[in-house]
């Protein structure tokens, strides 16, 4: 090969090096650091969420400091949790940071996210029922900005009320505890569950945290004989876990949650997605969304396992016999 030759197959070898890595460069620029927004429960609050989504990011090869950069703003800072005003400024703020995504927690947050952009990509961490609150068009195709995980699937409140008659087979009169925006759905499938096992449900909202204690003691008056806690996205049940387990255990209440970390707080059993999964698995949508792909084009996933957790001690305090059957099911028991 003479010189001219050899000259023409470098300048060929270098185009062709160049063509073949310019899919990888536009999708992920050498240098790029990715600006990612967080409105979520902090490290006081919840350590484990706030480490399942960072432990999601890393294992995808995304490191603060590295190659991103997460701003980060909480859902219950101080007395003002979940107060939508203060959830609005924290989005803005988030938006105004230029974040290439954003993911965000329970209800609350995700709505004050979606008013604060409809063009920054929401990747929802925990919403209750997305359809219902208007967030989205449909799971499969959510359209717009917005994608994520939902903790809900239509079949669960059942199955929550026919796990809690296990344990409390004589109990007719259940109460119902709720709170949040999203509880239509939620309350009627509740109801048609309770028909079916020949229960008689009511009921009780909860407004507000303070409003904690006048509900257990209504539900004392109307003579309630187990308690039905239902995730609806609100966020309180979840910030004072310890303050329900303890009030639910004063009343001699079988109680069942929609959240395993009420039932590590002293709550007697849930049967629940675990909250860590869906922050973990945040990462694969922001990673697809950073590859390029739109958040109204990525199905919004239902929960796929659930978990069983069932507090022995608390059994216990309450002077129960907890079945053979529900103990060999379990896949946690807290002793």
């Amino acid at each position: 090969m003479n010189r001219r030759d050899a000259s023409l197959a470098v300048i060929a070898l270098g185009a062709l090096g160049t063509l073949l890595q310019a899919p990888a460069s536009r999708a992920q620029p050498q240098g790029r650091v990715w600006r990612i927004g967080y409105l979520g429960p902090s490290a006081e609050t919840a350590p484990q969420l706030l480490k399942a989504f960072q432990d999601g990011l890393a294992a995808l090869g995304y490191v603060e400091g590295r190659n991103i950069a997460v701003e980060y703003r909480w859902t219950n800072a101080g007395n003002r949790m979940n107060d939508d005003a203060v959830l609005l400024a924290s989005a803005r703020e988030l938006v105004a940071h230029k974040v290439d995504a954003m993911a965000a927690s329970i209800d609350p947050a995700i709505r004050a996210a979606s008013k604060a952009t409809g063009t920054v990509p929401i990747v929802m961490l925990n919403v209750s029922d997305p359809v219902e609150l208007g967030l989205v068009k449909t799971l499969d195709r959510p359209g717009g900005n917005i994608t994520g995980m939902t903790r809900l699937s239509p079949e669960l409140i059942g199955k929550n009320l026919q796990t809690l008659r296990e344990v409390a087979p004589r109990a007719v009169r259940v109460g119902m505890l709720i709170s949040g925006p999203a509880v239509r759905a939620i309350v009627g499938n509740a109801q048609q569950a309770a028909h079916a096992l020949g229960v008689a449900l009511q009921v009780f909202a909860l407004r507000a945290a303070a409003d904690l204690e006048a509900a257990f003691e209504t539900m004392k008056h109307q003579g309630m004989e187990a308690l039905l806690v239902a995730d609806t996205g609100g966020g309180v049940f979840f910030t004072q876990r310890a303050r329900l387990a303890g009030l639910a255990i004063a009343q001699r209440l079988p109680a069942i949650y929609a959240n395993t970390e009420i039932v590590e707080s002293g709550g007697l059993m849930s049967y629940s997605p675990p909250a860590p999964e869906n922050y973990r698995r945040a990462a694969v949508f922001i990673d697809k969304i950073l590859r390029g792909t739109k958040a109204g084009d990525i199905p919004i996933e239902q929960p796929t396992k659930l978990e069983l957790v069932i507090n022995l001690r608390t059994a216990k305090a309450l002077n129960l016999v907890i079945p053979q059957s529900l103990l060999i099911r379990a896949d946690r028991l807290i002793e």
